[in-house]
């Protein structure tokens, strides 16, 4: 990975090629479209990321952490505020993110970028259990079992912001709900 150039313009040019790499998918969008959409020629794009595989790979990685961030920023203070979070981030993120996940899936399953989708959710791993130990002691709850819901209702947010498939966000949703009722009873 290349590190030239002015850091923050750096991070302003991922930031646009991701929204625009969002708003035309892969196969529209051109090393020429990005440069525009950022104000610069081609060459000066190309020195900050060398190819346009570059600024994809790097403008997804950076684009959904950034993605992650917003999500986690909402995420339940306490635990009465569970159900807060529950009911009204999938409609969130499938509005505010919606086509973010649907471009990070289209880059991250096509073969040519596989491995760096891998990459990505290796660190995605890392960050769910950061997230975790910080929610434990405000939610009550033991890190791994707060971690696997992470995971579940993430997965139900995404779809839903895929698809559109309320059924499917209300078996999960209610799965989550009857999880967290068995944990404390028990």
């Amino acid at each position: 990975m290349n590190e030239r150039g002015n850091p923050e313009r750096r991070i302003a040019f991922l930031e646009t090629c991701f929204d625009t790499l969002c708003e035309n998918g892969l196969e529209n969008t051109s090393l020429k479209k990005l440069a525009n959409a950022c104000g610069v020629t081609n060459g000066n794009l190309l020195y900050y990321f060398d190819s346009k595989d570059g600024i994809i790979i790097e403008a997804t990685a950076h684009g959904m952490a950034k993605v992650e961030d917003d999500f986690m920023a909402r995420a339940p203070k306490d635990f009465a505020d569970i159900e807060r979070f529950l009911t009204e981030m999938p409609y969130i993120t499938a509005k505010l993110h919606g086509a973010k996940y649907r471009f990070m899936y289209q880059v991250y399953a096509s073969p040519k970028y596989r491995e760096y989708g891998k990459e990505f959710f290796k660190g995605v791993n890392i960050r769910y259990h950061n997230y975790a130990e910080l929610l434990s002691d405000k939610l009550g709850m033991p890190v791994d079992y707060i971690q696997g819901m992470i995971y579940i209702f993430v997965r139900a947010c995404v779809h839903f912001a895929l698809f559109e498939d309320e059924e499917y966000l209300q078996l999960q949703l209610s799965a989550i709900r009857t999880s967290l009722k068995a944990l404390f009873t028990a």
